[in-house]
């Protein structure tokens, strides 16, 4: 590479943004231009700074990760998305490229494993772990084994589906993705109808279990 490449950070986890500026400032052909804890912030500074990667967590506790990587396409085209996330691989990791980003890690993968991610979505190609591949893979092939098929969700109603898992209510969702409680309602519904349940009691308990799996998958 013939300059250093340009990193921003967006995580609402202090720890994260350090640990993962320390790491990349370490290298001798990048370096971090930005971090930012919301959605909203990041995008005005991407807008501003243009840098070359935004590695993006997908869960925010202002704004989606998911919608942010749509938008850092259409204020900044020439930076690319690399999603960093320690969420189920077979929900999030086709969601994240679909959306534009040109690359998917876990945040339990090794540093050294982060740092090819960047460099290979710095040179234009797309990264995702075997491990990942292997599981969309085997979504497409029809081995679903989810608490519901959560793939008929979009990403609005996967994001609220799993903000009622983790047990906020309408009003601190609408806050969150600054949409109204009635936005929410509507994606509560189409989530509920897609999901084949009966009543939105039916919808907080698929989402609570889901993201109790969620979690337990983190913590292995």
């Amino acid at each position: 590479m013939s300059h250093q490449k340009s990193v921003f950070i967006v995580d609402d986890h202090p720890l994260v943004r350090e640990w993962l500026g320390a790491l990349i400032n370490q290298q001798p052909d990048m370096s971090i231009s930005g971090e930012s804890e919301t959605a909203p912030d990041a995008l005005s500074k991407i807008d501003v700074l243009k840098p070359d990667v935004v590695i993006v967590d997908i869960t925010l506790s202002s704004g989606s990760g998911l919608e942010l990587v749509k938008d850092i396409r259409r204020v900044s085209p020439e930076s690319v998305s690399l999603v960093l996330s320690m969420h189920d691989e077979l929900t999030y990791a086709d969601r994240a490229l679909r959306a534009g980003a040109r690359g998917y890690v876990s945040k339990r993968d090794t540093t050294k494993k982060i740092i090819t991610a960047i460099r290979e979505v710095c040179a234009g190609r797309v990264f995702v772990s075997p491990e990942v591949q292997a599981q969309i893979t085997e979504r497409y092939l029809g081995n679903r084994s989810s608490l519901s098929d959560i793939s008929a969700l979009s990403d609005r109603e996967l994001e609220v589906f799993r903000m009622l898992g983790q047990g906020q209510d309408t009003r601190q969702i609408a806050d969150s993705l600054s949409i109204s409680i009635k936005t929410v309602q509507v994606y509560c519904t189409r989530a509920r109808e897609k999901l084949g349940l009966a009543g939105h009691h039916e919808l907080m308990r698929d989402a609570i279990r889901w993201w109790e799996q969620q979690a337990a998958k983190q913590s292995a």
